[in-house]
């Protein structure tokens, strides 16, 4: 099937086939590895991206899904200029990070809940992190980092 996709703001058209997954024809496609597969049953939240600006788990959704939308992987997440996010950088900042493996769609998942609320409580981002699993790091520092990034977007920090 014919898909034509904005991804990261930049038109892409592909030949997909019907059951392709999302997070296969990002990786595979178009080269955007930042998505990662983790689980691939919509448990570990790895594969999160943004579909008209909701984040939404790459590996159960099919490429066809995303037909005529606008799709922003990690890679798109930062400014035309390179500036990192301010959820990238509160992740930098408070180490809200340790082998990295869940931090793009720690961060995709993050950026969602930031757009919608510039000033949320522990507990609202506790909420928007619960489809996204760490293995590594206990949770305190990524809450602590999402907290940083909405001092940031505020103008605070």
């Amino acid at each position: 099937m014919k898909i034509r996709v904005r991804v990261n703001g930049e038109e892409r058209e592909d030949d997909v086939p019907p059951r392709l997954l999302l997070v296969h024809w990002l990786r595979e496609n178009l080269s955007l590895t930042g998505t990662h597969i983790g689980c691939e049953t919509s448990i570990c939240g790895a594969c999160t991206v943004h579909l008209d600006g909701e984040p939404v788990k790459s590996c159960t959704l099919f490429a066809v899904q995303a037909d005529g939308r606008e799709l922003t992987t990690i890679e798109g997440l930062a400014g035309a200029d390179g500036a990192l996010h301010p959820v990238q950088v509160g992740f930098w900042e408070q180490h809200g990070l340790q082998c990295g493996y869940c931090t793009p769609g720690m961060i995709m998942s993050c950026a969602a809940l930031l757009a919608r609320s510039p000033r949320p409580g522990d507990a609202e981002i506790r909420h928007a992190l619960e489809g996204n699993v760490c293995r590594c790091t206990g949770y305190q520092q990524i809450v602590d980092a999402v907290q940083h990034a909405a001092r940031i977007v505020r103008g605070e920090a």
